[in-house]
């Protein structure tokens, strides 16, 4: 027998209604998911065309991942209003494997890929792993990814790289710290705080959204905006798999790109919990299995069309709780609009013109935020009553911080082991692991609420 949450969840609105709603689910993620690819393909120096057809594939895989996650394929999708997007969490190693000579874009797909099987068939043990990943260690890992995304962010809103590949070798950016591009940075940035001091609703949520249209507006107004390609771009397209060739599978891109699924599955089953709570469905560990097994499936189709890690995000999870909307057919209407923008490639030649201080601008506040929820996080943690704490963020966040300060601090042991060293996100998420089972190790595990209604693996 259906209850009324039940019927909530599977309401299915007027075709009028559900495009309007799905349209503000669009627009409330839209900004994160075209900065991911922006931040990635600046990052690894790519030519305008493939930034574009980062973009495109990425919306179209938003799409299809989405309608996977909210309509549910078999034992795969939680069936609940989840918005799937593009992570940020994955940005640092997908950027270091894209930029490593002999890897580049085929290195990453194939960790993309490898990463997606191994949460596809990982999903229904993931709770065994819970006692391994407290806040202390999942706050500490998100801290860190959003610090050293900083980087990128600054960098982006200075003007792109301070050094540019020359013929001779790197030469300084002439555009680096440009005062034109303080200015643009600057402007998008108080924009998005004003935005979100002064309104509430629906224009809070899309305040980074708003804050890049300032941007762009207002350097194209300065001439700062190259609309190359655009002209000539397709009207319509559609998104073949293996643009960029067929993917490559690096055993050390792969097995970082996992520990980052491990982080982010927990994170998912947080955010799942709390959606079912929102809708009044009480999820069972099958409930959550499927959940999780859509960020693989999302991985999988992703790597296949020249994307990236998929996993639900929080901000439409914020927006089901504001609206009080909760039919999945909303969330589901939302996938097939991002599905026909992913097929449009003039528009993403315009959102590819869009000028690197422009998105960083916006990247200062949403890597900043990113951090705050790594904060946040650890603001449940007891450091006064544990000081052993203390240590596992003390020395984790260091450990992650060396690549980010010191490009050249592991440049002299051999090859594997540089690269190993040299990721961040890796040697940061084995401290706090580490570390933790080390102070923790007198106490006997204390099964949280969580871990003990996930007993067994979900099948």
């Amino acid at each position: 027998m259906n209850t009324n949450a039940d019927l909530a969840i599977d309401e299915v609105l007027p075709p009028p209604k559900l495009a309007a709603l799905g349209l503000q689910h669009v627009l409330v993620m839209y900004a994160g998911a075209v900065a991911v690819p922006l931040i990635i393909g600046g990052a690894l120096k790519l030519p305008k065309d493939q930034i574009a057809w980062l973009i495109s594939a990425d919306l179209f895989c938003c799409g299809i991942v989405t309608l996977i996650q909210c309509i549910g394929i078999w034992n795969v999708g939680i069936r609940l209003p989840v918005m799937m997007g593009v992570a940020f969490t994955a940005i640092p190693p997908i950027i270091a494997t894209g930029a490593t000579p002999g890897l580049g874009m085929p290195a990453v797909f194939g960790a993309v890929i490898g990463s997606g099987l191994f949460t596809l068939f990982a999903a229904p043990y993931i709770s065994r792993l819970i006692r391994w990943f407290p806040p202390v260690v999942t706050g500490t890992v998100v801290l860190l990814v959003g610090v050293s995304l900083m980087k990128v962010g600054i960098n982006w809103a200075a003007g792109g790289q301070p050094m540019l590949p020359g013929p001779a070798g790197p030469i300084p950016n002439p555009a680096y710290g440009a005062p034109i591009n303080l200015a643009i940075a600057g402007s998008v940035l108080v924009s998005i705080l004003l935005i979100s001091a002064l309104f509430k609703g629906f224009v809070a949520n899309v305040a980074v959204l708003l804050g890049l249209c300032v941007g762009f507006v207002l350097a194209f107004a300065l001439g700062r905006v190259n609309f190359d390609g655009v002209a000539n771009a397709d009207w319509v397209s559609v998104i073949l798999p293996f643009h960029f060739g067929m993917p490559t599978f690096d055993l050390m891109s792969t097995v970082t790109l996992c520990l980052v699924m491990v982080v982010m599955m927990i994170e998912s089953l947080g955010l799942f919990l709390a959606l079912g709570d929102i809708t009044g469905r009480k999820l069972d560990a099958a409930d959550l299995a499927r959940g999780l097994r859509a960020d693989g499936v999302g991985n999988i189709v992703g790597g296949i069309f020249g994307t990236f890690t998929y996993t639900s995000y929080s901000q439409n999870v914020g927006l089901v709780q504001v609206t009080g909307v909760k039919s999945r057919w909303v969330v589901a209407a939302a996938g097939v609009i991002l599905v026909v923008l992913g097929c449009l490639p003039k528009l993403s030649f315009v959102v590819a013109a869009v000028p690197y201080a422009v998105v960083g601008g916006a990247g200062l506040v949403m890597f900043g935020m990113v951090a705050s929820t790594g904060v946040k996080i650890l603001g449940s943690v007891d450091f006064a009553g544990n000081r052993g704490n203390l240590y596992v963020v003390a020395v984790s966040l260091a450990f992650g911080m060396i690549p980010v300060v010191s490009d050249r601090f592991f440049a002299q042991l051999p090859d594997l082991a540089a690269r190993f060293f040299h990721n961040g996100i890796l040697t940061g998420t084995l401290s706090a692991v580490l570390l933790n089972a080390l102070f923790q190790w007198r106490h006997r595990p204390t099964a949280s609420l969580l871990a003990a209604s996930l007993q067994r693996p979900a099948h």
